[in-house]
């Protein structure tokens, strides 16, 4: 496994390849790598010849300065990881190298609709700074195919949105969300959790497991449904961003009608906010 930081270099391993014919998978990460994101790269390596990891903590997608400081910066002990993987490049690209002029003067890519709901309305901001980096990254990169977990759903949809409307010719992938064997989603964020509240954290899931089950039995009335999870949440310690009972397709609230949606939870437990959600498939 070769490491490059600059934006030269990276483009050079990339047009010797494409000059070969060889098919070029990546995966963006923004390091603290655990498990998870390991599943990500076995998952491009099925589709292509060469595989490129990215690790960036992108400033722009941050709404909190106090959350940008805080957020893990694991450089060596990723780097170890996927040297036993099938990590053909890892691209480590500066502040200075994704934005070379700062900031303040960016242009900023905007998903509408998908971008304003759920984590786009408790986090402004967050994904025009998704769009924007995301963007960079597969301009950079130059990728027939890029993957991206199901855990950050709203994500994936976006970037799926994104890759659409703006004709970039990449195969967004979607990869299943890896779960430690208790449930709980695997995030870089749940080590901010104590060990009392890490147990705790698996209601998440449970939550998610229940409403589902509710679902299934016919219950229609979505609004309670919701609420009820949110009071429950609450009663354990959670502070609930959202629950919500989605159309897998858009993310719009789901009707009667729908058959094929996503339920998806957010909530402060102690310093770390989990995300989570999973899909339920109605009989038609």
């Amino acid at each position: 496994m070769d490491t490059v930081s600059s934006l030269h270099d990276l483009r050079q391993q990339v047009l010797s390849w494409h000059q070969q014919g060889l098919n070029i998978g990546f995966v963006p990460t923004m390091g603290n790598l655990h498990a998870g994101h390991l599943s990500l790269i076995t998952e491009a390596k099925k589709r292509a010849d060469k595989v490129i990891v990215s690790i960036f903590v992108n400033p722009l997608q941050f709404d909190d300065k106090a959350d940008l400081s805080a957020y893990p910066r694991t450089l060596e002990a990723d780097t170890q990881q996927l040297a036993s993987t099938a990590c053909d490049v890892l691209f480590t690209p500066s502040v200075e190298t994704v934005y070379p002029k700062g900031m303040t003067d960016q242009t900023t890519v905007t998903v509408p609709m998908i971008g304003e709901r759920l984590c786009g309305r408790h986090r402004p901001g967050h994904f025009d700074g998704v769009a924007t980096v995301v963007s960079k990254l597969l301009n950079m990169v130059a990728p027939d195919s890029a993957v991206f977990g199901e855990k950050d759903f709203q994500q994936l949809l976006l970037i799926k949105k994104l890759v659409h409307d703006l004709n970039m010719p990449v195969d967004i992938i979607s990869s299943e969300t890896y779960r430690e064997q208790s449930g709980l989603a695997m995030s870089s964020r749940n080590q901010y959790l104590s060990e009392a509240e890490r147990l705790l954290a698996v209601e998440i899931y449970q939550t998610l497991q229940k409403i589902k089950q509710q679902l299934k039995q016919g219950e229609l009335n979505f609004s309670l449904l919701c609420q009820q999870a949110e009071q429950n949440l609450k009663q354990q310690g959670f502070i609930p961003d959202y629950v919500e009972i989605c159309r897998e397709t858009d993310l719009m609230p789901a009707n009667h009608q729908d058959k094929d949606l996503r339920i998806l939870i957010a909530a402060q437990l102690g310093p770390a906010r989990l995300i989570d959600n999973i899909a339920c498939h109605l009989a038609r």
